[in-house]
């Protein structure tokens, strides 16, 4: 079932899907949004890669093209 946007959400691209967000998430608060650990990925925000450590400060924006990358562990 697909999430009907409402006017407090924003339109961005995650890995090539198009998805409506809350408005006014940071790159942690949107990990948090997909369930995924920030020590575990890896995230570009429009064709730049975006310091782990500024995750908590960089904003989702109307717009936004967001690549995240999983890393698994394995042998």
């Amino acid at each position: 079932m697909t999430k009907t946007a409402s006017a407090a959400d924003i339109a961005v691209t995650v890995n090539g899907e198009a998805r409506h967000l809350p408005a006014g998430l940071t790159l942690a608060g949107l990990l948090t949004h997909l369930g995924l650990d920030t020590r575990k990925v890896a995230v570009e925000r429009n064709l730049e890669i975006a310091p782990r450590s500024a995750y908590g400060q960089i904003a989702v924006e109307d717009g936004d093209r967001l690549e995240i990358v999983q890393f698994v562990g394995g042998g």
